[in-house]
């Protein structure tokens, strides 16, 4: 299998290459192991929650965290771990992640798959309802609750902001 983490960002001026890891509706998050070159399970979600979007990785990116950076990709279908999706950038969550003493950044870009029908009315992730941005704050935090991590939410920004925090974690 190929290297995921080191195919190229951009696929264009306007769209990245993202890597599903986890498909929408997993009660499980999954992870690409580069050195085994397949996805094994990091961890069991708690019981009841399930991903709402296809989350993954842009690849030939390092988050301050020391993984690619992270992405949930919007749109209406599920696919499988290892689909790669040409993706316009539509903003990012930027999030604090707390372990004990320990503060670490570890950002949320959000994305739409360049063929789906979100792509053309989902312009920018601040359009959402109300709502949706509560239940993916939420979504978020629970993912981490087993894992005695807390995270910040420090604000929802743009695609610009997404598409700079992509092109400074470029590697």
């Amino acid at each position: 299998m190929t290297n995921l983490f080191k195919l190229p960002t951009w696929a264009d001026k306007r769209h990245i290459h993202t890597v599903v890891e986890t498909p929408r509706g997993s009660c499980c998050k999954l992870e690409f192991d580069c050195k085994l070159r397949a996805f094994i399970l990091s961890k069991p979600l708690m019981t009841g929650l399930a991903y709402p979007y296809d989350w993954g990785f842009i690849p030939s990116t390092k988050a301050d965290d020391g993984d690619p950076l992270d992405v949930l990709m919007i749109h209406d279908a599920a696919t499988y771990p290892g689909t790669v999706l040409r993706c316009k950038p539509i903003g990012i969550l930027e999030v604090v992640q707390v372990t004990g003493r320990k503060r670490k950044r570890n950002d949320r870009i959000f994305a739409v798959p360049g063929r789906s029908p979100f792509a053309g009315n989902l312009p920018d992730i601040r359009s959402l309802p109300a709502r949706a941005i509560d239940e993916l704050e939420k979504f978020f935090t629970a993912t981490d609750a087993l894992k005695k991590k807390e995270l910040e939410f420090l604000g929802w920004y743009g695609p610009g902001r997404a598409m700079k925090a992509i092109n400074r974690s470029r590697c």
